[in-house]
């Protein structure tokens, strides 16, 4: 039988997931939430490829090219995932997508499955107390990362996003003074793997070695629950690389990022 686009239920999309579980964590962090719209390419043993649509168009499996209309219509703001499938997508719509303002190839996934030293910190997950400290700290490390100012395009809808990590528990932080030592978020959790996001430090007090404590702190926290913490990281980032080698983490795969 010839690959079909389909709306596949949420028990295929588990059973899809479940073969990259790394990979595809975002993905089915979203189906399990039940607030996404996915389209799935689908074969004579199931699903083949997946798509979820929103903000973020996230193609993942082979034959992603088959999603180029659909991704048009969604009208992102970002194409990311795994680097072939992006690439097959955005092979095929980038004529209706217009001119991205940043293409993002070769971004080092890396994995922990193994618990690292302890750091010996105080880490914590963050409370409703921290939340004047985090928006601005969250704020600066978006604008790092995708150059685009949130508290500018959406100040409250971002202040809710930030409350709501804390509230649901996905957000860390080691305090001192008033000073961001570290922190981060989780940007999805299922099961099998958690995906960190935002591994950040107070501009004033970088290169005293927090991060590399706190996050071995918080990937031995985080492993007594889930069998891997993983996360992503820009190509030309060679700091936070190193960091992640230093902790032990290991690059499995690599994404792609079109932005626009």
């Amino acid at each position: 039988m010839r690959a079909r686009l389909v709306e596949p239920s949420t028990e295929q999309i588990l059973a899809y997931c479940a073969d990259g579980p790394v990979e595809r964590v975002f993905l089915e962090d979203v189906a399990r939430r039940g607030n996404g719209r996915f389209v799935g390419l689908e074969g004579d043993a199931g699903l083949v490829a997946l798509c979820h649509l929103g903000t973020n168009v996230v193609p993942s499996g082979r034959g992603c090219g088959a999603f180029a209309d659909v991704a048009a219509r969604a009208a992102p703001r970002m194409l990311i995932g795994e680097q072939e499938a992006v690439s097959e997508l955005w092979g095929e719509a980038r004529r209706r997508l217009g001119r991205p303002r940043e293409d993002r190839l070769g971004q080092p996934v890396y994995v922990s499955r193994t618990p690292p030293e302890p750091g010996n910190t105080a880490l914590r997950r963050a409370t409703r107390a921290d939340l004047d400290l985090l928006v601005p700290a969250c704020a600066s490390a978006h604008y790092e990362e995708l150059g685009v100012d949130p508290l500018r395009r959406d100040p409250n809808g971002f202040r809710w996003r930030t409350r709501l990590q804390i509230e649901e528990g996905r957000s860390w932080v080691w305090l001192e003074d008033d000073a961001i030592l570290f922190k981060a978020e989780a940007s999805a959790w299922t099961p099998k793997a958690v995906q960190l996001q935002q591994v950040w430090v107070d501009p004033p007090v970088r290169r005293h070695g927090y991060a590399a404590r706190a996050l071995r702190d918080l990937i031995r926290l985080l492993l007594d629950e889930v069998p891997a913490v993983c996360l992503f990281v820009r190509a030309e980032n060679t700091p936070a690389i190193r960091l992640y080698e230093a902790v032990g983490m290991e690059h499995v795969l690599d994404y792609r990022s079109v932005l626009f």
